[in-house]
């Protein structure tokens, strides 16, 4: 069904020039009211903080690290303006591979393709989503979800977006995941798209979580069950308590049955706080896979990258191959991160002494940039937060509010949170929706 945006946007346009030239997509596409709807309107009214978009920020500026900065001067005329290769520099990707396996060590052995350079990593799920899903076909998310997924999936490629309740006290909900799994599995085929850390609620399995993952999708390609699971690494390294993974679930996929075929997601723009750089990659990994397949696969993929924004931006490239040959590029990084987990910290504080408040309740959270509230009506909380408080957040969906504490800085926390709280137990008491399975 399409969209009641879109259905909105088609009936202005009824009836004039450019209505009657719509294509299918372009009837089906719309602008959520999301995040990045929301985060404009708080860029407008948020006077206190300004909690709603994925990015670190510094006494309210973005944070950058030193060696992207002092390199800005410096770069040559080739290096800022010529056009880069379709599927990116050639040894930034090899860098890239290199960075990958060292930071997932069970890849050491395992053979998996060179990174191709994508604009950001919506544009790399977006042209997955092109290679890899058809009208029809269903793409499972843990739920509740970042929007671009269900716009990506359901909008452009006219596919079926189900979301399935991803958390259940305290941790992975198995019992749901199970049950989307195996409906999916009973048509031979699974398009699985695993977000960690997961966007909104800042949530990364743990280390026994995340071998039981692995283990139910083994046991479906045991059975014969073909699966494509899309990793999507935004945020990977942001882990803030020793049980969680450290290692991205690819890592375990890449090399563990025939029927798995994996993609990953990730790239510098979270990862070495460089987000307008929209630069992320895309690599493919699957038992079996050939050198001539992976480079068939990397060949389409250049295809599509050529017929829509021809290459990915130059001077991204060029800085970031210059930041990572500096010795001291891991330990700026390393202070960021560790910023990010004070601020954490801070939070995970104040949500453990808050056990008297009803009207919130705190999703699992133990890694990257997030977290997020159940409430009862994350619309209305949002809006009081902001004409009353001046702080901006993001409602997901109806009893889901976020909080992107990575834009907030440690000594805010505490009267951010203390306004969340109060604003929350100001409001009509309703059911928090906490059975409901999105």
């Amino acid at each position: 069904m399409m969209h009641s945006l879109a259905q909105e946007l088609n009936a202005v346009l009824k009836g004039s020039v450019p209505g009657s030239f719509l294509s299918d997509l372009g009837e089906r596409i719309y602008f959520p009211h999301g995040i990045i709807a929301q985060g404009a309107d708080a860029k407008k009214r948020a006077k206190t903080a300004n909690a709603t978009i994925g990015m670190m920020t510094q006494g309210g500026k973005p944070a950058i690290l030193p060696e992207i900065a002092e390199e800005l001067p410096h770069l040559s005329a080739a290096e800022i303006v010529a056009y880069a290769p379709t599927a990116g520099n050639q040894e930034l990707r090899e860098l890239w591979k290199q960075s990958i396996v060292a930071k997932n060590p069970a890849l050491q052995h395992t053979q998996f393709s060179l990174p191709v350079a994508v604009s950001g990593i919506t544009a790399g799920l977006s042209l997955l989503c092109d290679l890899f899903l058809s009208e029809g076909d269903a793409l499972l998310a843990g739920g509740p979800a970042w929007d671009n997924y269900e716009l990506i999936a359901s909008a452009r490629r006219n596919a079926v977006f189900k979301p399935f309740n991803m958390l259940a006290d305290g941790g992975i909900d198995f019992g749901s995941f199970r049950e989307a799994l195996q409906r999916e599995e009973a048509k031979g085929a699974v398009r699985l798209l695993l977000n960690f850390p997961h966007n909104p609620s800042g949530y990364s399995p743990t280390v026994a979580e995340a071998r039981t993952i692995c283990a139910l999708l083994k046991e479906g390609a045991e059975k014969g069950c073909r699966f494509l699971v899309i990793c999507d690494d935004a945020y990977f390294g942001l882990a803030f308590e020793d049980d969680v993974e450290r290692q991205s679930l690819f890592a375990y996929l890449a090399d563990m049955h025939e029927n798995i075929f994996a993609a990953k997601l990730d790239g510098p723009t979270k990862e070495d706080f460089v987000w307008g750089f929209r630069c992320g990659f895309l690599t493919f990994a699957g038992k079996g896979v050939t050198g001539a397949q992976y480079d068939a696969l990397t060949q389409k993929l250049m295809g599509l990258i050529r017929s829509s924004v021809s290459c990915s931006a130059t001077p991204s490239q060029s800085l970031l191959l210059k930041a990572y040959g500096k010795p001291c590029a891991e330990e700026h990084r390393a202070r960021f991160r560790a910023e990010l987990a004070e601020r954490y910290r801070k939070i995970r504080a104040i949500v453990a002494a808050r056990t008297d408040c009803a009207a919130l309740e705190a999703l699992p959270f133990n890694s990257g940039y997030f977290m997020s509230f159940r409430c009862a009506d994350a619309e209305a909380l949002r809006l009081r937060l902001l004409e009353e408080s001046g702080i901006g957040t993001v409602a997901i969906d109806g009893h889901t509010l976020r909080i992107a504490f990575s834009s907030v800085d440690a000594d805010q926390i505490d009267a951010v949170y203390a306004a969340v709280y109060r604003t929350a137990e100001a409001l009509p008491v309703r059911s928090t929706g906490k059975d409901r399975v999105p």
